[in-house]
């Protein structure tokens, strides 16, 4: 009976780990397809602190390590690890950043606040503020 057990308490840990790789994956394809038209320089990752601090910092914090405080649920991720949910190439971080995440808007999408290449400035700076190695 114990064998059993721990049999099926083994294959629901296997398959919850198989289902977490799997949510882990939720990009965005043909967001992935778009390259970054603004050159990854400091002064566009310069002019994207100010938009990213006035939208952004306020869940994500002024770090960008996410947990800033705030009420939101579920709390802002951390966007300096390595874990992006939902993609981490530069297409798809704007496509975040602009059309929010759907269904449920987790996060809501300011491409009506902020202009494309403002939008590319703040995909800049989030990128610069990644640990160097």
């Amino acid at each position: 009976m114990h064998s059993i057990f721990l049999r099926v308490v083994v294959a629901g840990l296997v398959l919850a780990a198989v289902a977490g790789v799997g949510m882990m994956a939720q990009g965005n394809p043909e967001a992935a397809k778009v390259s970054n038209p603004v050159p990854a320089t400091p002064e566009s990752a310069a002019a994207g602190k100010p938009i990213y601090t006035r939208y952004c910092a306020v869940c994500h914090g002024t770090t960008g390590e996410g947990g800033s405080g705030s009420d939101i649920s579920p709390p802002a991720p951390n966007l300096i690890d390595a874990a992006w949910k939902r993609g981490s190439t530069d297409g798809e971080i704007f496509d975040v950043i602009k059309n929010g995440i759907q269904p449920d808007l987790n996060m809501e999408p300011f491409g009506d606040r902020i202009k494309d290449p403002d939008i590319w400035n703040v995909v800049n700076y989030v990128r610069s503020l990644a640990p160097k190695n």
